[in-house]
């Protein structure tokens, strides 16, 4: 039997089970005819296009068509615990590419290649992946900011997550400030863990490392991991941001539409891609944008010479196989997922192990290196509690992409046996690669170059990684509490060298180091005396009108996480098009407040900051203020929170500081300015009795 077939047929197994659990996933979408006009195209659906779509349609007068070449999601896709299921290669919902053979790492690994699985579906890879929500430490941003681009510093980048999410794990007095409510993106805490997960927080602890919540204030130490989940079921960025609008008649969604090349023959504002890190630089390059020598090369005219597009490419390399093996219960099985128990769990009360990612329990964040900021983490460690061996090399193994004597040498005593994994990641390495055409065919896949390990301190840093890792397994908390046992077999390829030495986990390293598919930096954001650079902070392509890039490529250097959504993107490519804030200066009112003073209304088709709130209508008081009250509907009620009027358009909420807690007949009907503002917010307004009209002159 071949390996395309026990892949098909684990494949069938995952769909069957996931209909009878959840049934089919409706998403509405469209066919457009070829000749429309819209005012803006996003190419993309996955997190970063989601998001821009989402967002540009608040604008009625905007109509924005989301292409998406992949289809709509399966049934499976929306289990957690399933997300397993899309490592196999060969998969309907990946493009399946694979990186070139390295010369430096993945030696072990079949011609030294190994798959790069990008989602081609609704959602994009956020449709496929293990949903962990990871922003990143604030020096990724601070740094975009140091290296020439306004407006992506921490601070500013912090509100527009905030403003994104809405968060329902566990909240405390040290990390409400970072995360928001509200939003549309929902996320949970991980809602089950095998004994590994809680042995492993333990094992911090015994090293003297606190568990954290790594999307607050520091990000050193161990967790586990927020996802980016519903009630237990995934919640991809089309789920959140695309499908709760598709309501609104400007706002459309066309799958299964492979975008070749950019024009603006049918676009009267922009074309925004949002391919991700390896299609916006291949659709660029397919449209004559890119490096003219290489250009040239495939047989495509250049039309705008940038010697940056598909270079700079950045990820984050990992090793597996740094494993051990523990009693039966201890860890992650295929028996337990698929179990009645499992089944069960999941439909009574969305819990159980199909309510989270298989294997995934957690992370840990550590500086090994010699950086300067002691906050910032240069290696994470994925800990997952699942034997490459648990399925006897059936799927685990070829999907990961180990030569098959490797698999036998070093994993197949282990198999059939629980067990657990902890993988060093590299969170800031120094090698760069670089995507570039096969050919001028948009058919063919483009050529991946991770070029992992090129640099030589990326090597030296693994090793501390490796011996990080190695003192994780060996705490009492794992050895005794969950009876860990080390695999010390030799590795393939460095039995000659001893065992245990620097050389030798050097030479571990070239071989089982892979990627952890998270590309970016390819089309690099930069200030214009950057050479190197393809957009600018506001992620317009240079030299070239109406078009924009917003989505992972743009980073000038990867973050140190797993998961960033460009929220920053949507704002930038929104900006330009939209009217200007209208300031209207209305009456005052000595019979609600005593002495007379002035009120400044602003109504903004973009965003304010009223305090340290993000809001679309500020209401900020001169004088004489003094309380807080909160407006939902026709009641009033205390709140110490609200800092101006705010409207939170998922709970349909508004929000006033007033001087005394007022009935709301007391409240008297405003002029406001509404140019551009979304219909929710004016029903909002109608609900509260404050809108008399849609429009005055200014004041």
């Amino acid at each position: 039997m071949g390996q395309h077939t026990i892949n098909a047929i684990s494949a069938a197994l995952f769909a069957i089970v996931a209909n009878i659990l959840v049934g089919r996933i409706d998403f509405p979408t469209d066919i457009v005819s070829d000749d429309v006009t819209v005012d803006f195209i996003v190419v993309g659906s996955g997190a970063s296009g989601s998001p821009v779509a989402g967002r540009l349609s608040e604008i009625p007068e905007w109509d924005v068509l989301v292409l998406e070449a992949g289809g709509k999601p399966p049934p499976e896709s929306r289990i957690p615990g399933f997300s397993i299921n899309f490592i196999p290669h060969n998969n309907r919902y990946s493009y399946n590419y694979r990186t070139t053979p390295q010369k430096y790492s993945q030696l072990n690994y079949k011609n030294h290649t190994n798959q790069f699985p990008r989602g081609k579906v609704i959602g994009g890879s956020s449709a496929i992946n293990f949903m962990m929500y990871n922003r990143g430490n604030r020096y990724d941003f601070d740094r975009w900011a140091e290296l020439g681009n306004p407006g992506w510093d921490y601070q500013t980048v912090l509100k527009y997550f905030k403003k994104s999410e809405n968060y329902r794990g566990h909240l405390t007095s040290e990390n409400e400030a970072y995360h928001g409510i509200g939003g549309p993106l929902n996320v949970e805490s991980k809602r089950w863990g095998t004994p590994v997960m809680k042995a492993y927080l333990e094992a911090g602890r015994e090293l003297g490392y606190p568990t954290i919540d790594p999307n607050a204030a520091s990000q050193i130490g161990f967790n586990t991991p927020d996802t980016t989940t519903k009630n237990g079921e995934r919640g991809s960025a089309a789920e959140a941001f695309i499908k709760p609008n598709l309501h609104r008649q400007n706002l459309r969604i066309q799958a299964d539409s492979q975008v070749t090349k950019v024009k603006r023959a049918y676009v009267r504002k922009e074309v925004i891609l949002s391919a991700g890190a390896i299609d916006s630089p291949k659709l660029l390059m397919l449209s004559g944008i890119g490096p003219k020598q290489h250009l040239e090369s495939v047989g495509i005219r250049t039309l705008v010479d940038l010697p940056g597009v598909g270079q700079n490419f950045q990820d984050h390399p990992s090793i597996y196989g740094i494993s051990w093996t523990v009693p039966k219960g201890m860890a992650s099985s295929y028996q337990r997922l698929l179990s009645p128990w499992s089944k069960l769990q999941y439909i009574t009360n969305r819990r159980g192990p199909l309510s989270a990612p298989m294997g995934v329990e957690g992370n840990a964040w550590a500086q090994l290196g010699d950086g300067q900021d002691p906050t910032f983490p240069d290696v994470q460690f994925l800990i997952v509690s699942l034997s490459l061996a648990i399925d006897y090399g059936l799927v685990l193994s070829p999907a990961v992409g180990f030569k098959r004597e490797v698999y036998e040498d070093y994993f197949q005593p282990d198999q059939g046996r629980e067990g657990f994994n902890i993988g060093p990641m590299l969170t800031v390495p120094k090698s760069r690669g670089s995507i570039t055409l096969r050919s001028s065919d948009p058919a063919d896949p483009p050529l991946i170059d991770p070029n992992f390990l090129s640099h030589p301190d990326d090597v030296e840093l693994f090793v501390k990684g490796i011996k990080f890792a190695l003192a994780i397994g060996n705490t009492t908390a794992m050895r005794n509490g969950i009876g860990a046992t080390f695999n010390d077999r030799p590795v393939t390829g460095c039995k000659h060298l001893l065992y245990g030495s620097d050389d030798y986990w050097r030479c571990f390293t070239h071989r089982m180091v892979s990627t952890t598919c998270h590309p970016t930096s390819t089309c690099m954001m930069a200030p214009d005396s950057d050479p190197n650079g393809v957009v600018s902070s506001r992620l317009l392509v240079r030299g070239v009108t109406g078009l924009r890039v917003i989505d992972a490529s743009i980073m000038p250097l990867i973050t140190s996480a797993l998961v960033v959504i460009l929220h920053q993107g949507h704002t930038s490519a929104a900006r330009p098009h939209e009217a200007p804030a209208v300031h209207c200066r209305v009456c005052s009112f000595p019979s609600l407040f005593g002495p007379p003073f002035d009120i400044v209304f602003a109504i903004l088709t973009e965003t304010a900051m009223v305090g340290d709130r993000d809001v679309l209508l500020g209401m900020h008081f001169r004088e004489g203020v003094d309380g807080s009250a909160f407006m939902e509907s026709n009641a009033l009620r205390p709140s110490p929170t609200s800092s101006g009027l705010n409207y939170d358009p998922a709970a349909k909420i508004c929000r006033a500081t007033l001087a005394d807690p007022l009935t709301l007949p007391a409240m008297p009907k405003l002029p406001l300015v509404l140019l551009g503002a979304p219909p929710q917010l004016r029903r909002c307004l109608r609900t509260l009795g404050l809108l008399r009209e849609a429009c005055i002159s200014k004041a």
